[in-house]
């Protein structure tokens, strides 16, 4: 080790004699070495050793060393020190400094006004860290010298006797006890400490986990007189309300103090400031973890009622904040009230901000508080029932019925002029309550809106439900070609940003094969600010891997994991690649293929490029495109035609299919056939044996996995392409979320599509559902696997907006069918996905937009097997959903399964809404 040591600081050192000998010692670890060593010298010597030591110091610190020789350095380098200062420093920062009996030795080698001064820095900026405390006490005690009053010290002063860690023999400390009040009335130190930390408790509200904690016995202490007791907790509370403490903690300080009603009210002024202050927290809000501690320390301040009412306004602010935040609000309001301290109309504004919100249990516990009220005064049951009534604009049905039957315990305990507000309001219940509220309510018949707003009932005339669907979307065209460099570079760019538009990525990958085949120079340099922003790297190809065709353009390199793939995929371009989806695979394909053509120059632009948006080509268009090629001599990139073809829609106009037949090419004639017998044909998903009449119910067959269809093309397509739609071989396919371009390779086989591995996979991955408006505004059958894909969306509730987009679009293209969706839901809620409730919150919103008959015809087909003899979990969600759509677009006959379970004894949610829906359905 020595050795290692001059080749790492020269050979300067050889003849140092004190120096090296130290060296040797400290690589030794011969820590009482060491300590004799540094005992021979003179002061002056042992700062020479600590100039010409500090580079070896410095060096050995940065290797790895034993412990031995890591306490032996620590010797070193404390016997060395020049300065007192210095070595409060020193002391302070080493984390391998500990005060042992070498330590002793050491600092015995100094004099006694040099070790004085050391204990005034160290004092200073005294730690809780055992061994700084530690030697510390130590040389107050050993020289006699002044003991330090800084804060720090106090502190640090009482953890250590409360930890009561084992000193040395030879290490000076407090006095033994059995306890940390027994040391602390033993400890000399005392005496001039203790009533600084009465003064001065500062962070002892912070205590930390030592053994037995300084503040209960600082209250121990002021219960035998030691202390102020009234002076320690003013001085704790003005520490708090300056730095307050985490909630835990406050607790721990407050539940200590057990403050009496007269030292409660003495910190009145000090409890508001702390209450102000939280408060004003939980206004920000935040997640549950963050306002925890806030709510905790609220409550362990023990609030008077009186104390409460002050902030009245600030509790009825937080009823809008997150759940715990307006739950404790809450019970605030609740007990200001049962202290006759709320005004009524503050009341009837905590109902409004309540009684609407999602969370049952906020909302059940506000109703219950009105039972209260009325069963407590009597008087105020036409108010209470006023404001109870407000519930009956919920969207949950349960607590409507909830509500409504507080209306009708409370009701004969109103007068009169109430029952127009109350009629008013029930014209929000669902339909299936409006007539128990007409009956109680005095009403003739169900209350609508007609009859709420004053139409005489003669004139009102009864129309057949119609559902409210969106107008079919049409899909949009995509622009001709991009006429400049400047444009294309533009689209590039923007590609790259955004990977999700369809349209951008197949007109700039146009437009990059179009204008290099123009003019690559121009192109190239256009292209020189889009460089500098790389896209973001992916395990799939995605579109803004358009990126690489245009540094192939300028001639770079292509990306760090590009390259292996491009090298893959230019050696046999037929084969799908195992590391990425299908649809990742055929854009990777393409993208090294238009490479390929900027590279030869032999194809002016793609005949690929869809004509709308959702990815179709027109035939016509594509007829076009195929003839310009044929008149330059040009044969079209294998898989740009086959992506062309998988993309071009059938047609029956006899003007284009006579033109296509006149095209003499290769391709021409195979497009010719491709549009004779119109293209691939369609095949459905549904697996073998799904049941078409009886409910699907089978444990053994799962959710139903859908068959995957698959057709052999002649003559063949590249391989890449073959695979979207050829039979199924299966795929190492990666579980990203569907991206929207995988919707456009096949624009006009949804079906297909959705049955591979863009499916299975995907079920595990919460974002695909955003894509499904792709694939329903696509083109193609809507069978099996699109109608699975629809029921995996409900039931997740991700991506809701777009899942509910999808619904209503199929529905308006007349192509969704209700009974298959509605079996679909039955099998996954019966087998593994237990969602019922998630289930319905997606259909709720699918009829809040006004397809009430679309929803029940749904629920129709699913609630016969979802109500056998054990209901499904969250069923009463779903019978609550059946209830008010059947009620609203006027649905009729009995569901044999919804009879049997409204005629059982009980009360369950299930069964109520069970009876609700039987009555509604005759």
């Amino acid at each position: 080790m020595h050795a290692r040591a001059r080749g790492e600081h020269g050979q300067g050192h050889d003849d140092e004699g004190c120096t090296m000998k130290l060296v040797e010692l400290v690589e030794a670890g011969d820590v009482a070495g060491v300590v004799r060593e540094l005992g021979a010298l003179t002061p002056d010597q042992r700062g020479v050793c600590a100039a010409e030591l500090t580079a070896f110091f410095e060096v050995m610190a940065r290797r790895e060393n034993t412990l031995e020789e890591r306490i032996a350095l620590c010797a070193a380098r404390l016997g060395c020190q020049v300065t007192p200062e210095a070595t409060a420093v020193w002391i302070r920062t080493n984390p391998y400094f500990t005060m042992d009996t070498w330590t002793v030795d050491l600092l015995d080698l100094f004099t006694v006004a040099w070790r004085t001064e050391l204990v005034a820095h160290l004092g200073e900026r005294a730690t809780t860290a055992g061994a700084v405390f530690a030697v510390t006490e130590h040389l107050v005690r050993d020289t006699g010298c002044p003991l330090p009053t800084s804060h720090e010290f106090v502190l640090a002063w009482l953890y250590d006797r409360a930890d009561n860690p084992e000193r040395h023999p030879r290490v000076l400390g407090g006095a033994p006890g059995a306890d940390l009040l027994e040391r602390l009335r033993a400890d000399d130190f005392t005496p001039k400490l203790l009533p600084l930390a009465v003064a001065r408790p500062g962070r002892l509200v912070f205590a930390p986990h030592t053994s037995e904690r300084p503040l209960e016995a600082l209250i121990g202490l002021a219960a035998g007189g030691v202390v102020d007791r009234d002076e320690l907790i003013h001085n704790l509370f003005a520490d708090m309300v300056g730095d307050p403490p985490h909630g835990t903690q406050a607790v721990v300080t407050l539940d200590a103090l057990a403050l009496t009603p007269a030292e409660h009210a003495g910190v009145a002024r000090e409890r508001a400031a702390l209450v102000d202050h939280l408060l004003g927290r939980l206004l920000e809000d935040g997640t549950r973890m963050e306002i925890a501690p806030f709510l905790v320390f609220l409550r362990a301040l023990a609030s008077t009622p009186a104390e409460k009412a002050l902030v009245v306004r600030d509790y009825l602010a937080l009823l809008d904040r997150s759940l715990p935040v307006a739950t404790y609000a809450q019970e605030m309001l609740t007990e200001l009230d049962e202290a006759g301290l709320l005004e009524p109309e503050l009341l009837t504004e905590v109902c409004e901000r309540v009684l609407l919100r999602p969370e049952k249990k906020l909302v059940r516990t506000q109703l219950g508080w009105l039972d209260r009220v009325v069963r407590r005064d009597p008087a105020r049951a036409g108010r209470a029932v006023v404001d109870a009534a407000t519930t009956f604009g919920h969207r949950e049905m349960t607590l409507q019925e909830q509500a409504l039957k507080l209306v009708a315990k409370h009701l004969k305990a109103v007068d009169d002029s109430v029952l127009p507000e109350l009629r008013t309001a029930a014209g929000q219940l669902s339909p299936g309550l409006s007539a128990r509220a007409a009956e109680l309510l005095g009403a003739a018949e169900p209350l609508g809106t007609a009859h709420l707003f004053g139409t005489p009932q003669d004139t009102v005339t009864e129309q057949p439900y119609a559902d409210v669907l969106p107008a079919v979307p049409e899909p949009r065209p995509v622009p001709g070609p991009i006429a400049t460099v400047a444009e294309v570079a533009q689209e590039v760019a923007a590609v790259v940003a955004n990977d999700q538009d369809v349209v951008a990525f197949e007109r700039a990958l146009d437009g990059l094969v179009r204008h290099a085949h123009l003019d690559r120079t121009a192109l190239a340099e256009a292209l020189k600010p889009v460089m500098r922003r790389e896209p973001k790297s992916n395990v799939d190809w995605v579109q803004s891997d358009l990126y690489d065709v245009a540094r192939a353009v300028r001639g770079d390199e292509p990306r760090g994991r590009a390259v292996l793939m491009h090298r893959a995929v230019h050696i046999n371009r037929t084969t799908p690649s195992r590391s990425c989806s299908l649809a990742g695979s055929m854009l990777a394909s393409r993208l090294a293929e238009a490479m390929d053509v900027i590279e030869s120059g032999t194809q002016p632009f793609l005949l690929a490029v869809p004509t709308l948006a959702i990815g179709a080509l027109d035939a016509g268009v594509l007829v076009e495109r195929i003839s310009a090629l044929d008149e330059l001599g040009v044969t079209p990139a294998p898989v740009d035609l086959a992506q062309a073809l998988l993309r071009v829609t059938p047609t029956s106009d006899q003007q284009v299919l006579r033109a296509v037949e006149k095209l003499g090419s290769d391709a021409g004639q195979r497009l010719a056939r491709w549009l004779r017998e119109g293209g691939p044909a369609h095949q459905d998903s549904e697996p073998k044996g799904w049941p078409h009449r009886k409910p699907p119910k089978p444990a053994s067959q799962g959710w139903w996995t859908p068959a995957r269809p698959g057709v052999v093309m002649d003559p063949p397509l590249p391989q890449v392409a073959a695979s979207l739609i050829g039979p199924y071989v299966g795929n190492q396919g990666l579980a990203d979320p569907m991206a929207p371009f995988w919707v456009a390779q096949l624009p006009n086989h949804r079906e297909e599509l959705m049955a591979r591995d863009y499916f299975e996979p995907r079920m595990s991955q919460r974002g695909w559902p955003r894509n499904l408006p792709f694939v329903v505004e696509s083109g193609g059958p809507a069978g099996y696997s699109v109608h699975l894909a629809l029921a995996f969306g409900l039931i997740w509730q991700t991506e809701t907006d777009a899942v509910v987009d999808a619904v209503l679009v199929l529905a308006a293209r007349k192509q969704l069918d209700t009974d298959l969706l509605g079996r679909q839901l039955e099998a996954l809620l019966n087998h593994g996905w237990a969602f019922a409730d998630k289930a319905s919150g997606s259909l709720r919103a699918v009829a809040e937009t006004g397809a009430y008959a679309t929803v029940w015809s749904v629920l129709e087909a699913a609630l016969p097997g979802l109500l056998g003899d054990a209901p499904v979990r969250g069923s009463a969600a779903m019978l609550a959903l059946a209830v008010e759509c059947a009620s609203r677009c006027g649905a009729k006959g009995e569901i044999a399964e919804v009879t049997a379970l409204a005629d059982r004894k009980g009360s369950s949610q299930a069964v109520k809404n069970a009876r609700l829906l039987r009555d509604a359905l005759r």
